[in-house]
Order: C-alpha cells, then sequence, then structure tokens
C-alpha cells in the first residue's frame, strides 16, 4: 500500500523500519481524534468550496463508521500502512473511491498529528482530573473520619510532635488542589487549535480555522501557524510538569503508606488481599501496590526532563524528533492514571490504628505540648523550653497528653471545606461540558 507521501520510490525497508518506530502502537490512541479532526477539517472544507454539499455527508458517514471502529476496538492501523493518518484515509478511499481522497486538501500530517495530540490530550486531562477528584473526595472523606485519630509527626525521620490522621490526609487532600491548578495551567494550554497550519507555514487555501475551532470545542486558536507548529513538544511538555506534580504527590503517599504499614510502626493495617507474599517467608504481606505507584510516579516525575531533551535546540518547523514524544507521553498518561486509581483502592481499604500516641516511646512528642501549657501560664517561652529540656534530661519528663490545636488547618482545626472549596474552584474552571456538547454535535 503506498504512503501519503509515495512518489514511487520504495523506501530501505532498515531506514522505514526505524522511521515508523512504535507509530502504529502509539497511533491507536489517537485513532478516534484523527477521525473527529478529519470531520471538522472536511465540514470546513464544504463551507470554502473545496468539497461538494453532495460529497460531505457521505464522508461524514463513512467516517462516523471509522470512528465507532475505534470506540469498539476494532480499530487496526495494517501492516502496511504507516501511521494513523494513513489508515483513516485509506479506509475512506476503499469505501468511497476517490472522493476520499479529497480530505488532506490544506493540512499536512504534521498538521492532522498536531490537532489529534491536542485532542487526545484533552481527553486524557479530562480522565486524569475525574481520577483526581475522585482520589481528592476520598482523601477528605478519610480526613473527617479519623480526624481524632492522634499519631506522630516526623521531622528527620524522629518523632517531633503530635500530628493526626485527620492532618495526614487532609494534607495529600490539598496537595492534590495545587497538582490540580497545575493541570487546568496544562489544559489551558492544550485548548487551542492548531488545526489549518498545514505544514507549518499555512495555505494559499481560505481555509476558516475559527469555524473548525468551534467544530472541535477548542476554546481557542494557535493563530500563528509557525507557532501552531512550535506547540507540538511545547505542549507536551507542560503537561509533563503538571503530571510530575500530580507524581510528587502520589509517590510522598506512597512512601508514607509503607513505612506507616511496617511492623515497626504499624500505624495502618491493609487487607491481605492488597498484599502480597514472600517465596521464603511465611509472615510476609508486602505492601507492593504502594511500593509500585511510588516506582511508576518516580519515573513520571523524570518527564518533564525527557521531554525537555527530546525538544532541545530544535529550530523552528517540523522535525522527525518529534516523532518520539507519543512513546514518552502517551505510556506516562496510562501510568498516572493506573497510579491514581490503585492509590484510592488501597485507601478505601485500610484499616487505621487507635491510640498510637499512648504508647510510651512516643512520649516526648508532647514535649512543645508542655512547653506551650507552661507559657499560656505565664513563664517566659525560652525558661519554658529551657525547663521541660532539662526535665527530659534529667528523667522527670510529664507529658500533657491533651492536645488543643484551633488554629486553621491544625489538628482541632482542618479546614477541610475550605480546602473544597479551593479544589473545586480550580475544578470549575475546566470547560469539559463544552468540549462534550461540541464533540457531540460533530458525530450527530
Amino acid at each position: 500500500m503506498g504512503k501519503l507521501w509515495d512518489k514511487g520510490i520504495e523506501t530501505n525497508k532498515l531506514v522505514e523500519q526505524f522511521t515508523v518506530g512504535l507509530d502504529r502502537e502509539m497511533d491507536l490512541y489517537l485513532a478516534p481524534f484523527d477521525v473527529l479532526g478529519t470531520m471538522a477539517h472536511i465540514t470546513m472544507l464544504e463551507s470554502i468550496g473545496l468539497l461538494g454539499s453532495d460529497e460531505l455527508p457521505v464522508l461524514l458517514a463513512e467516517l462516523k463508521k471509522i470512528y465507532a471502529t475505534t470506540q469498539s476496538g476494532n480499530f487496526v492501523i495494517e501492516d502496511d500502512v504507516e501511521d494513523v493518518h494513513s489508515q483513516v484515509e485509506f479506509l475512506l478511499t476503499k469505501a468511497l473511491g476517490d472522493m476520499g481522497k479529497k480530505v488532506h486538501s490544506g493540512r499536512s500530517r504534521n498538521d492532522q498529528v498536531l490537532v489529534d495530540m491536542k485532542l487526545y490530550l484533552r481527553h486524557e486531562v479530562e480522565e486524569i482530573v475525574g481520577l483526581v477528584k475522585s482520589l481528592f473526595d476520598t482523601l477528605i472523606q478519610l480526613s473527617n473520619k479519623y480526624k481524632d485519630y492522634l499519631m506522630p509527626g516526623y521531622t528527620h525521620l524522629q518523632v517531633a510532635m503530635p500530628s493526626s490522621f485527620g492532618v495526614w490526609f487532609g494534607a495529600y487532600a490539598e496537595s492534590l488542589s495545587d497538582d490540580l491548578t497545575m493541570l487546568r495551567a496544562a489544559y489551558k494550554i492544550i485548548n487551542q487549535n492548531p488545526l489549518g497550519s498545514a505544514a507549518g507555514y499555512g495555505s494559499s487555501f481560505p481555509l476558516n480555522r475559527t469555524m473548525t475551532t468551534r467544530l472541535l470545542g477548542f476554546n481557542d486558536l494557535n493563530y500563528n501557524v509557525v507557532y501552531s507548529q512550535m506547540g507540538r513538544g511545547k505542549t507536551e511538555q507542560n503537561l509533563s510538569f503538571a503530571m510530575a506534580a500530580l507524581a510528587q504527590t502520589l509517590s510522598r503517599m506512597a512512601m508514607d503508606m509503607c513505612m506507616y504499614n511496617s511492623q515497626d510502626l504499624g500505624f495502618v493495617k491493609l487487607p491481605d488481599e492488597f498484599t502480597t507474599g514472600s517465596s521464603i517467608m511465611p509472615h510476609k504481606k508486602n505492601p507492593d501496590v504502594w511500593e509500585l505507584v511510588r516506582g511508576k510516579c518516580n519515573r513520571i516525575k523524570a518527564l518533564p526532563t525527557d521531554i525537555t531533551l527530546t525538544i532541545s535546540n530544535l529550530p523552528s518547523g517540523y522535525h522527525r524528533d518529534l516523532q518520539l514524544l507519543k512513546e514518552q507521553i502517551i505510556p506516562a498518561i496510562n501510568d498516572i492514571k493506573q497510579c491514581l486509581t490503585l492509590a484510592e483502592l488501597m485507601l478505601k481499604n485500610v484499616k487505621i490504628k487507635e491510640n498510637i500516641l499512648a504508647e510510651p516511646k512516643y512520649a516526648l512528642a508532647f514535649s512543645v505540648e508542655v512547653v506551650n501549657k507552661l507559657v499560656l501560664e505565664g513563664m517566659p517561652f525560652r525558661d519554658a523550653y529551657k525547663k521541660v529540656a532539662l526535665d527530659i534530661q534529667a528523667g522527670k519528663f510529664v507529658p500533657e497528653t491533651h492536645v488543643n490545636h484551633t488554629h486553621e488547618g491544625s489538628i482541632g482545626n482542618l479546614c477541610n471545606e475550605q480546602i473544597s472549596n479551593k479544589f473545586n474552584a480550580t475544578l470549575n474552571e475546566f470547560e469539559f461540558n463544552s468540549v462534550a456538547n461540541a464533540i457531540s454535535n460533530l458525530l450527530k
């Protein structure tokens, strides 16, 4: 089968294998979005006279059939087809003859992959945001449920002061709120239409790029045609920073859970069916899920560097290096979604130990509480600090186990409602409904 750029010269097989790379595998993720982009493009072509009014409904009907195969899992890129763009055009031409060959007017494969990636990333961000929202809600629920379950707080991995599971769960909820802000910024960059930049320098056809922007539900255009091409890589890079921030939250949570689940601490317990065993140690119940969340998220934290190095020192215009971005960002997206799903599953099934701070080994966690009590009774802080320090050294320290923290965000005043309001305010800034309506109208 010929390629979209075929000029009658057969490509060396080794060169072809190397340059195609993992495109067939990665492009399966882009297939529904390539169809949507083509539907919007040909609707615009008909409006400017490059397609007949009798041809458009026929092409759209066939494209809807192809779209259905992408949704059912039956879409394939055949072995002798170079990429998803070639496969879609091949299917159209196979079904409709010369009419199918008209859909490429006014665009290039660079143009197609740009809009495909934007549509794909926009869709994936929406899915990630949904998983973040679900995890956030779980953390807030757990924070409220366990607000009175005290635990030691640590600095330098040494027992420091009283904390609580209410504070711990709430901390990761608020961390997700900031991660959502970064996802929102990335989404705003993603949700701009590059279609119509062609090979990066526009077209002599009178393309209506505002029309395709509306049809595909983009919030705005990438107006400058050269910058539209330059946006490839920059778009992925911006999303990778947001994903890395989210991965940092998850990996740190995973590390905490691995420690808290250990026999030495025993703050939490995972159900047996959520752990794995050892081939020689019958007692082992390993938190492998949390360890894999930690490992996968640590790899995602390297993603911005990986993408940055791929696009470093590239001049303006298209370069084949950019093909590698798909191999970097798509598996990472799959990983972060899986990690979010598994983290929530593990948290929903965790058991929390009660009365942890009643154990004598945690008595010194209350030293600050005793200092503060003396200050409230009138003793200068520095004198109170010295008295408690000397009592500890002399073995005479008596802990003050009543914890009375009332300020914003502390053990007794978690501010979970305010954290939820902050999270939901950012969530409401996404234009998911307008995108869904646009795509629904396009597929009618």
